[in-house]
């Protein structure tokens, strides 16, 4: 196969990129406007956290450029290292000094001059090449072997452990299930992949059931209408908010639910404000811009699949099936089909180390797409074409 100019037009998937672009400007707006109210409680300005965001966003940019001038290959070679630095990164917020909790939770890395970290973020990213990697050099084995699976748990369980020592169990579900999904498409056999979900299935109804305040969430959440004003408060406002927005919604900004009705209205709940604000038409467009960009990771990496470049490929497809997930819980958990897990809506909610890692990780996609070999235009038959244009 011939490899196009690396400097031509259409070395850049276009739909890629402009499902990106809207999203992230998108998400201002939204942002812009869910934040208001709580911004100038804290900040004394309402564009306090926008502006934050907005820093977050040019961080994300910069590392994005830089991860872009590496070639992808190298992520492979390191693979064995970036397992280990994910549980590093994990086990960092448990020193003494260096974790930050916030309502309850211990996630986020305090770095003077710099905004918190929440250590999921990087370290998902490094599960995800790690995994990828691994797949690539046990093509064979992972096809015919049930086992396959088991051997790189002895990095993906300590990770586990440390989320849910923080305790994070949205993303414990996320990293098992998108490392399940990852085996099947690289050729898990149906029968080991069927037992595989079980005993994962079997593991979440296990941590469930031995952490009250999770049976807790489960119970509330079938029921949140039996104590409104207490445990199923954030639930029934969210839910007030999208029935609110009808559709067509009330408007941009003119939302009653951010006026400290609902909690955390900017960041796992902002959906609801979209919903309310904008209606039904609003959040068909929303989920239509990551349909496409999801869509559009995925046939990058079958594009590099076809290109037998498999390392690369297998990396796309984790990087689209974790954000597909995640999209999905969000929006599960703001219309009541879900238990609430604290997860972010990407390149939407705030959250500076979400969106900055979320632009890194898409920078490694559009990467991925870039290096992918296209074929060179036949220029002979492109001028032939315009002579007969012209006469």
């Amino acid at each position: 196969m011939n490899i196009a100019t690396r400097g031509s037009n259409d070395a850049f998937d276009r739909l890629f990129l402009i499902a990106c672009a809207f999203l992230v400007i998108g998400g201002i707006v939204m942002l812009s406007s869910a934040s208001m109210p709580i911004s100038m409680k804290h900040f004394g300005s309402p564009y306090g956290y926008v502006n934050k965001q907005l820093f977050s966003i040019g961080l994300g940019l910069a590392g994005g450029l830089f991860i872009f001038v590496i070639p992808t290959q190298f992520w492979e070679k390191i693979g064995i290292f970036l397992p280990l630095l994910s549980l590093i990164l994990l086990a960092s917020v448990f020193i003494p000094g260096m974790g930050l909790t916030v309502n309850g939770s211990t996630r986020w890395l305090a770095i003077p001059g710099l905004p918190n970290i929440q250590v999921i973020d990087p370290a998902r990213l490094l599960l995800m090449m790690y995994m990828a990697g691994y797949c690539y050099r046990q093509q064979e084995n992972v096809k015919d072997n049930f086992m396959s699976f088991v051997k790189p748990m002895i990095f993906i369980i300590p990770a586990c452990l440390l989320l849910l020592l923080q305790p994070d169990f949205g993303s414990t579900v996320i990293i098992l299930s998108v490392t399940a999904g990852l085996f099947f498409l690289a050729g898990f056999k149906m029968r080991f992949f069927i037992l595989l979900v079980m005993l994962l299935a079997s593991l979440f109804a296990v941590l469930i059931y031995i952490a009250p305040y999770r049976m807790a969430r489960l119970t509330y959440f079938l029921e949140p209408w039996n104590d409104p004003l207490g445990a199923g408060y954030q639930l029934t406002n969210s839910l007030i908010a999208i029935g609110s927005g009808g559709l067509f919604g009330l408007g941009l900004g003119e939302s009653l639910q951010k006026l400290f009705y609902l909690p955390e209205a900017h960041t796992d709940f902002i959906f609801a404000i979209i919903a309310e604000e904008l209606g039904l038409l609003g959040t068909i467009i929303l989920l239509l811009l990551y349909s496409l960009l999801i869509y559009r990771i995925f046939a990058i990496g079958f594009m590099a699949l076809n290109a037998k470049r498999v390392f690369q490929s297998y990396l796309c497809m984790a990087i689209g099936l974790w954000l597909a997930m995640q999209v999905i819980i969000n929006l599960g958990v703001n219309m009541g089909m879900l238990p609430t897990k604290g997860l972010t809506l990407p390149l939407i909610s705030y959250g500076s180390s979400s969106i900055s890692m979320t632009l890194v990780t898409l920078a490694i996609v559009l990467k991925i797409g870039y290096e992918n070999p296209r074929k060179k235009k036949n220029l002979r038959t492109k001028l032939v074409l315009e002579h007969f244009i012209i006469l």
